[in-house]
């Protein structure tokens, strides 16, 4: 554990004081348009292995890496004409890309030991300033202890690992809500994670896409079959609310609390992950009951988060 975890604003200092940070091996947090990333360099093994310390991270998980552009993400991975079409579509934004690792100073941490990478340009000025201040790529998975609910504040971050990071750059509000979506391009064009960007959007550029991954042998973050997980048990498409539960509506309707009041889709993901915390803040450990939320566009997203968050527990 540290003293104290660092706040720092966005301004020339505070970038300079986290990139001075994060050349020392230290981790540093840091916003995306997703949520809040915990940033570490991603050519260090002691960067790397802090990531998995600080987050209690199963070390078989492979994290995401982040560079600013196209350009940098070419030195890391191998692109084919799939690759550099939806990057080009989606880039910067919250989309991520498993393709072939190049032979580039990676740590094998983060990829796991496997032969591909996972890597993401994400569009949030503060993201981009802080990678391009840096200089280099770094790991960066969601920043907070590994399979609770993902952080879209700089007080969700010092909540769950305040103390054991050295600092968090405060970027406001998240504006996606949920991670990015995650597109296998080894082989077959696959779907590894619903999430900031809609099936629909991509198949537009990609073609059908299939889907991949398992929680098994994960070859990209947010696989394992419980994740996103409040403590306490979290009951879908409830219609109903039992004794004790605080209830997390979507859409018109009495509920405590409500991802949107008027059925908005990308409200209620950026709502998401704040609100399941305040459930979970309520609920004190009795249950929180979640109304449906359709299944299209980004509710895919949403809902393959709930499901996580409702599984059982390892």
């Amino acid at each position: 554990m540290m003293d104290k975890t660092e706040l720092l604003f966005p301004d020339a200092a505070g970038l300079d004081r986290a990139v001075a940070l994060l050349r020392q091996g230290a981790l540093v947090a840091f916003p995306t348009e997703t949520v809040y990333g915990l940033g570490g360099d991603a050519r260090s093994d002691l960067a790397v292995a802090r990531v998995f310390a600080a987050k209690g991270r199963p070390r078989f998980n492979p994290l995401i890496v982040h560079v600013p552009d196209v350009a940098a993400a070419r030195l890391l991975a191998v692109f084919d004409g799939r690759a550099e079409a939806v990057a080009a579509r989606f880039w910067p934004g919250p989309l991520t890309l498993v393709l072939p690792l190049r032979e580039a100073g990676l740590s094998e941490l983060v990829t796991a030991g496997l032969g591909s990478v996972a890597i993401r340009v994400p569009a949030h000025p503060v993201a981009q300033g802080l990678l391009r201040t840096f200089g280099g790529p770094m790991a960066a998975p969601s920043a907070n202890p590994s399979g609770r609910v993902s952080p879209t504040r700089a007080a969700h971050v010092l909540e769950g690992l305040g103390g054991r990071i050295a600092a968090v750059l405060e970027g406001g509000s998240c504006a996606v809500g949920v991670e990015s979506t995650i597109v296998g391009l080894l082989d077959r064009a696959e779907l590894l994670r619903p999430g900031g960007v809609t099936v629909e959007a991509l198949e537009a550029v990609l073609g059908p896409l299939a889907l991949g991954g398992s929680a098994e042998k994960p070859n990209a973050p947010g696989q394992l079959a419980s994740h996103y997980a409040p403590t306490a048990a979290v009951r879908l498409d409830a219609r109903d609310v039992r004794a004790g539960e605080v209830r997390l509506g979507f859409g018109p309707g009495e509920c405590d609390l409500n991802l949107s009041e008027t059925g908005d889709l990308v409200e209620a993901a950026a709502n998401l992950f704040h609100l399941l915390r305040e459930a979970d803040r309520r609920a004190a450990g009795r249950g929180i009951a979640v109304a449906p939320v359709p299944d299209l566009g980004l509710g895919r997203a949403i809902n393959d988060r709930l499901r996580r968050a409702a599984a059982p527990r390892g």
